[in-house]
């Protein structure tokens, strides 16, 4: 694969991510961070944006982690659909904000931001749009993208760092927003709304086959359901053919210049397959790739120690019964560099086969990070990994 050049300097070698000249770049607007559950990508976004602060940037992170623990580590007690200030006392000129994606509370302000009160209303309390907004599959992901545009459209501030949503897969990202634009704004839904009465025009063009077919749907979807959907179709006629529009301006800004993807993963294989799949995704799409972020690393801090030589040393102590507080720390120690190793070789192959993507390790932190002291070390850590 070609791969995307990195949207800031020239002067770094190409194989290390530098997170400060990204962060520091006028030009650089978003970043993104994605990638598989539970590689820290909430954490690294959080971080990142702190680091932006300290620079003197004006920044908003928005997560979509329903664990609440962004707001933990700002020293929030909770976030919700707006961005709330983040007192970080940093020096200098720049902010922070923060918030946390509420889906339904997004898709209720467009609905009520393309609808009169009396017809937002309507759509509000009707029980097929109330499933749709909140548990219908690519709805968190559309929203993301939505509050994404919201927020770029405001103003208000000149950097934006959105983690990603806790997909199945990474790509969901990329592909739920189209998908569900596309239901929205489909045929299959204009299709399920014509009115099932004999006195329609469209019904008497259609003739008999248009009854049979909505009666096999009716036994499918069930009778409540399909009036549900036409009376919200009816009802969401006013903000009916923008979703797809919207969604296809925010993809595109997705792939502007001033936009950073940063893929995050841990080294483990199926994170780092992931992640090699999502690299060569954003360069099928003409998207922007910062570099990865390789979290949770190990590394010893004496390296010319091999496992095999500390293997051998302890297992020479532990026979002479001297030392044995000595032996369990060249055990700890084998067992370190041999993680080390599979670590290296997993970056390896990443790096092997994507040799123009910048990446950064963060070291394996000893316990989890809850506050702004523990977001500033990851951020030092992955501005030191450049």
């Amino acid at each position: 694969m070609t791969a995307t050049n990195p949207p800031y300097g020239t002067g770094r070698r190409p194989n290390r991510l530098d997170v400060d000249a990204l962060l520091t770049d006028p030009g650089t607007r978003i970043v993104v961070c994605c990638g598989s559950g539970g590689v820290g990508k909430t954490t690294t976004a959080a971080a990142l944006a702190l680091r932006a602060v300290e620079h003197g940037r004006d920044a908003v992170v928005i997560t979509v982690d329903p664990a609440r623990r962004l707001a933990q580590a700002l020293g929030l007690t909770h976030l919700d659909n707006t961005p709330r200030p983040v007192p970080t006392g940093a020096s200098g000129d720049g902010t922070l904000h923060a918030m946390m994606l509420d889906m339904k509370r997004t898709f209720d302000e467009i609905v009520e931001a393309h609808a009169d009160p009396d017809r937002a209303a309507q759509i509000l309390a009707n029980p097929f749009y109330q499933s749709l907004s909140s548990s219908f599959s690519g709805t968190q992901e559309y929203m993301a993208m939505e509050k994404l545009g919201q927020l770029r459209r405001s103003g208000e501030w000149d950097l934006i760092i959105v983690d990603t949503p806790p997909s199945r897969s990474a790509l969901d990202f990329l592909d739920a927003p189209k998908r569900l634009g596309r239901f929205l704004d489909g045929r299959l839904i204009r299709f399920l709304s014509t009115p099932n009465t004999t006195g329609g025009r469209a019904f008497r063009l259609l003739g008999a086959g248009f009854g049979m077919v909505t009666g096999v749907i009716t036994k499918v979807i069930g009778a409540q359901l399909l009036k549900d959907v036409q009376t919200f179709v009816t009802a969401f006629d006013a903000v009916f053919g923008g979703f797809q529009e919207r969604a296809n301006r925010t993809y595109r800004l997705l792939q502007a210049s001033g936009t950073a993807f940063i893929v995050v993963a841990v080294p483990e294989s199926d994170a780092v397959r992931e992640a090699s799949y999502f690299v060569e995704r954003l360069d099928e799409e003409r998207m922007p790739l910062a570099g990865l972020v390789l979290n949770r690393t190990h590394r010893t801090e004496v390296p010319h120690l091999s496992a095999a030589r500390s293997t051998a040393a302890a297992e020479s102590l532990e026979e002479s019964g001297d030392h044995p507080l000595a032996a369990s720390a060249l055990r700890l120690h084998a067992e370190r560099v041999q993680m080390q190793a599979r670590e290296l070789r997993l970056k390896g192959h990443f790096t092997s086969a994507h040799p123009a993507i910048p990446v950064a390790e963060v070291p394996a932190q000893p316990e989890d990070v809850h506050d702004l002291d523990g977001l500033r070390e990851i951020g030092r850590a992955l501005a030191d990994a450049g």
